[in-house]
């Protein structure tokens, strides 16, 4: 069987914008500042809107802008560090737990949660949304998903607010051995409630951290956990946590 020489594939031109625009941006724009609008940049460097969209949506992953609701497009300040994985095994609400409850309601999860939990598809489970926030700004949101075999002990917790209701059942959760947990982290796509809480657009890119949580053998509880993409830095170290870093300088792409 024969070899098959590549031939080169010269940069996409959004590829050729967003250098460019990184170097106006290095240049010309501060932390924080509102870039011109979309037709002002198009005319400005000669391209078709939608090449600038392209380009300015490479920008948005990377960190370097961030779209916000009835501001437009500014320049990022540098990302911020948030520790995602586990130092020693803790069961979420433990005293250092840096998520804050927000609600929590019984419902069916989705079909994948419902698989990694091992329960029926059409189960109800504990549903807690919490959220997390650093220097003030909203950083994560998370579901997490509880089936009842974890947590026997609630009763008439339906007449508790939100927030308690959901800290009465991570209290619960807590009377669990905890025998470890497993992460796994991808990109994704904010969704609209996702998008509200982060104070993003829907679309804008996220990094989602699904943990599951062993005890007896089995799973007791799923995290998923939308982190904002444009903040954030993974490194894994020897422990086999996941960290969020400070990015100390910007560098061009």
């Amino acid at each position: 069987m024969g070899t098959t020489q590549l031939e080169s594939v010269p940069e996409p031109k959004y590829w050729q914008l967003k250098t460019v625009l990184t170097q106006a941006l290095d240049s010309e724009f501060s932390v924080g500042e509102i870039l011109p609008n979309e037709r002002d940049l198009a005319a400005r460097f000669g391209v078709a809107r939608a090449t600038l969209r392209q380009a300015l949506e490479q920008l948005e992953l990377e960190g370097r802008l961030q779209r916000r609701r009835g501001v437009g497009t500014t320049v990022a300040p540098p990302r911020m560090g948030v520790a995602v994985g586990f130092e020693q095994h803790t069961w979420p609400g433990t005293a250092d737990d840096a998520w804050q409850p927000v609600d929590c309601t019984v419902a069916t999860p989705p079909a994948a949660v419902a698989d990694l939990l091992e329960t029926g598809r059409n189960e109800p489970v504990h549903t807690l949304r919490r959220s997390r926030m650093t220097h003030g700004q909203p950083v994560a949101a998370e579901l997490l998903y509880i089936p009842d075999a974890s947590v026997p002990g609630l009763s008439a917790i339906g007449t508790l607010p939100g927030a308690a209701r959901a800290r009465t059942v991570l209290r619960e959760l807590q009377h669990l051995e905890l025998e470890g947990h497993s992460q796994t982290v991808e990109l994704g796509s904010a969704g609209a409630e996702d998008a509200r809480e982060l104070d993003r657009l829907p679309g804008a890119p996220v990094l989602v951290v699904t943990t599951r949580y062993h005890a007896d053998g089995l799973t007791a509880a799923v995290s998923v956990a939308t982190y904002r993409a444009d903040t954030c830095r993974l490194t894994f170290g020897a422990t086999g946590g996941v960290e969020i870093h400070h990015d100390p300088e910007r560098h061009a792409s």
